[in-house]
């Protein structure tokens, strides 16, 4: 049980540890609205890889051909929606700069509670087929030392969710930080700019 504890703690943070479009977007978001939000943000992610894991666990060698019809499509449409994030977060950036109010956090995600940022990057994360894939390929390599029983199992996922939960909460923590100390409207304004064009880099490797 150990075994698959530390196993799923090492594969947590293997997923969660490159940040991607969605760390971007999580660490902007933050910057923009206060860490509560940027919590509820980071559990939403940490979710996804817990249910990821999951099903990873539990469906086994099944899960890759299954997955693989999909896999394009899905990757498509999570391109096209981070790719909407990017052009939406820099329209709203830049309105709310030349609105004076940038500095108030009036930017399009003032409204963005912590409830509705955990739906949100729930949902965002979930779109993503290789995090399921990853867990599956992690779990048929082991081969017999996988998780067999329901205990590993379920050591092996809450493992994997907190490692994840530990990593983006941390992401968040650093978002709060790094809003707190540009305050300013232009510093705000860079924040944005900077983290919308990275999450349109992600998204268009996406469909490479």
């Amino acid at each position: 049980m150990i075994g698959a504890a530390v196993a799923g703690l090492m594969a947590g943070y293997g997923i969660a540890i490159p940040v991607g479009a969605v760390g971007a977007y999580l660490v902007a978001v933050t910057a923009r609205t206060g860490w509560r939000t940027g919590a509820g943000a980071a559990l939403g992610v940490a979710t996804a890889d817990g249910l990821y894991a999951l099903v990873a666990v539990a469906g086994g060698s099944a899960l890759v051909p299954l997955l693989a019809p999909v896999t394009g499509p899905l990757r498509l449409v999570s391109a096209v929606v981070l790719a909407v994030l990017a052009v939406r977060g820099a329209v709203l950036a830049v309105r709310a700069y030349r609105a004076g109010s940038l500095a108030s956090r009036d930017d399009g995600t003032a409204a963005l509670g912590p409830g509705r940022a955990y739906v949100a990057f729930l949902g965002i994360t979930i779109l993503n087929p290789m995090t399921v894939l990853y867990f599956a390929a992690l779990v048929l390599a082991t081969g017999p030392g996988a998780p067999a029983t329901t205990a590993e199992r379920v050591a092996f996922v809450l493992a994997a969710l907190l490692a994840s939960a530990s990593w983006q909460l941390l992401l968040a923590t650093g978002g709060s930080l790094l809003g707190r100390a540009l305050t300013g409207p232009r510093g705000r304004l860079a924040t944005a700019l900077v983290s919308c064009a990275l999450i349109a880099v992600f998204a268009v490797r996406l469909v490479r």
